[in-house]
């Protein structure tokens, strides 16, 4: 399994490089927006989908930028893990 970086998505490919899931973003502002998660069916189970919101949070670390999650696992995720509490907003700022 791989996760390659693409504009606007991580996209998560198979051993024989078949796209089998992918964690979509956008950017308001300077804040990543995590606005869907999804993993084939064959290949749930097995903390892909973790994976991928991971490589956001990675990401937004290296970036030193702050994620929005909307997508309801995201969400889940950022509930289930203080570790990722650095690169969390709780809403989305925006300018007038």
């Amino acid at each position: 399994m791989k996760i390659i970086e693409e504009k606007d998505r991580f996209a998560l490919y198979n051993d024989v490089d078949q796209e089998i899931g992918e964690m979509t973003f956008i950017f308001v502002g300077e804040t990543m927006v995590i606005n869907h998660t999804y993993v084939d069916s064959a290949y749930r189970g097995q903390k892909l989908a973790e994976q991928l919101v991971k490589a956001g949070v990675d990401k937004a670390r290296r970036e030193h930028i702050k994620i929005y999650p909307t997508c309801p696992f995201a969400v889940k995720e950022f509930a289930r893990k203080a570790e990722y509490g650095d690169v969390y907003q709780d809403r989305l700022k925006l300018k007038p």
